[in-house]
């Protein structure tokens, strides 16, 4: 096995094996095959609720996992399988070539559903892994590192993947079907890669009844406010995220190489700060990272809300937008990861990161399901207010801008003791405190300190001054 050192190296170049899948096998060219098989909207919203509304699979592992000793040949095992699950899609004119286009769309719902059963099967297994396995001091640092190599990996993939299909020749049939199987080989490459990373036995617990282990999440008070804020956050998002790629294609007119050069953009955002955002998490805590970043999550929405019908004035008036969305993107991941991976015991750990994800879950894909229906029996709804004009991708948009500024406030509630203000994050980020900004009005000043400069703890800084009240000397 190899050394921690270069096991976490092998990590972060996994990570970019399994990004560079992701983005060619479930990227928004995904949306223009179905497309171009008759899909609807109540099929994008099933597309779109199928990586979330599998969630529930974590339960099922999570349960698992407090009977076994070690997770590797498990979660070996099923992940190589999900990484071939979509090959039968796109081998579909060689194996079934009389077969219908909307039989085709359904076997592309179907495999993805079970493409993202297995992902969620195994997440736990591997969340649990990394959490016995690597150290707990600087995880968020390095998961904000690991983070960085995954997004210019998935700009790199996506880029090639835009260019193909648009230098190719090949219809987008024929074009998303290579990118199925050239996907599938980085994805084994990602699995093998941890043949030689070493995993600690699982920490089970005494008396694993069932009732035990899936309600000991739920009774936790800090855990449970983590679980309550992200089932608010995924109902908010998912009445509008996974609309937004037929949007632009369906109404905007935006064509499939502009469309996923849009999202090649919008992953530098996330590429050049979330090594920065790592460090910030660590330093201030995962709550306020939540806070600040679910607090502009509604930028896109209002973007999308008020874009041009013109696809090269709506491409470049969302590739800011689409970047910003990336960069609040990355610090949720980190803040996520990082709250349920230092928030768990060792003991149940994987029922813990099951009932952080899979149960907002089951909301955000009931919501993207109901939301797709709707659209549906809304089709051809339209109104005008000046010169502007509304559809019932509007509504939704809309209904979820408003639900996302709810989230942020309803981010506060989540607890985690040690964390710092929000405000210090704020002050980090910026560089500079509100008074300072009075008295040097055109000073702008900078983000990126040392770690010697980072701003104490609430705890840190009551402790500080009780010690120095204690040791002032009493005036004669």
């Amino acid at each position: 096995m190899w050394s921690q050192k270069v096991a976490q190296r092998g990590i972060i170049v996994a990570g970019c094996m399994a990004m560079i899948y992701t983005q060619l096998t479930m990227s928004p060219a995904t949306i223009q095959f179905a497309r171009s098989l008759g899909a609807t909207s109540w099929h994008v919203g099933i597309l779109g609720a199928l990586p979330t509304l599998m969630l529930f699979m974590q339960f099922v592992s999570a349960v698992l996992a407090n009977h076994i000793h070690y997770r590797r040949w498990i979660w070996f095992s099923f992940t190589i399988i999900q990484r071939l699950v979509l090959i039968p899609v796109a081998a579909v004119p060689l194996l079934f070539p009389n077969l219908s286009d909307q039989w085709w769309l359904w076997l592309l719902i179907i495999l993805t559903a079970i493409n993202h059963a297995l992902i969620h099967f195994t997440t736990p297994l591997w969340l649990s892994w990394m959490g016995d396995y690597l150290p707990h001091q600087g995880l968020n640092r390095y998961w904000g590192i690991r983070q960085l190599w995954m997004y210019w990996s998935g700009i790199i993939s996506l880029l090639g993947g835009a260019i193909f299909l648009s230098e190719s020749g090949l219809d987008i049939q024929q074009g998303f079907a290579t990118l199925i199987f050239l996907g599938g080989i980085f994805g084994i490459i990602d699995i093998l890669i941890f043949l030689k990373v070493d995993e600690p036995p699982v920490t089970k617990m005494k008396e694993p009844k069932l009732k035990t282990v899936l309600l000991t999440p739920f009774q936790d008070q800090n855990f449970r406010s983590f679980i309550s804020f992200t089932c608010f956050w995924h109902f908010a998002a998912m009445l509008g995220a996974p609309f937004i790629t037929f949007y632009l294609l369906d109404y905007i007119g935006m064509d499939v190489f502009r469309l996923l050069l849009l999202w090649t953009c919008a992953w530098v955002g996330g590429a050049i700060f979330s090594k920065r955002l790592g460090h910030l998490a660590e330093h201030f805590g995962n709550r306020p990272m939540l806070i600040l970043c679910t607090a502009f999550k509604s930028t896109n929405m209002f973007g999308l809300l008020f874009l041009p019908r013109d696809p090269i004035i709506a491409f470049w008036v969302m590739v800011p937008i689409f970047m910003l969305d990336s960069v609040l993107n990355a610090g949720i991941a980190i803040a996520n990861n990082g709250f349920m991976l230092k928030n768990s015991p060792a003991e149940n750990r994987t029922m813990f990161i099951a009932a952080g994800t899979a149960v907002a879950g089951l909301v955000g894909g009931f919501t993207s399901i109901v939301t797709g229906g709707f659209l549906v029996l809304s089709t051809g709804w339209s109104m005008s207010i000046g010169s502007i004009d509304f559809n019932n991708f509007h509504i939704i948009f809309a209904a979820s801008l408003i639900m996302r500024l709810v989230a942020a406030f309803f981010a506060r509630t989540i607890r985690e003791p040690d964390s710092h203000w929000t405000a210090q994050v704020v002050v980090q980020l910026v560089g500079v405190t509100p008074l300072r900004i009075l008295r040097f009005p055109v000073g702008f000043y900078r983000s990126f300190v040392s770690d010697e400069n980072v701003s104490p703890s609430r705890k840190e800084k009551r402790n500080r001054k009780k010690n120095s009240n204690l040791d002032e000397p009493e005036s004669p």
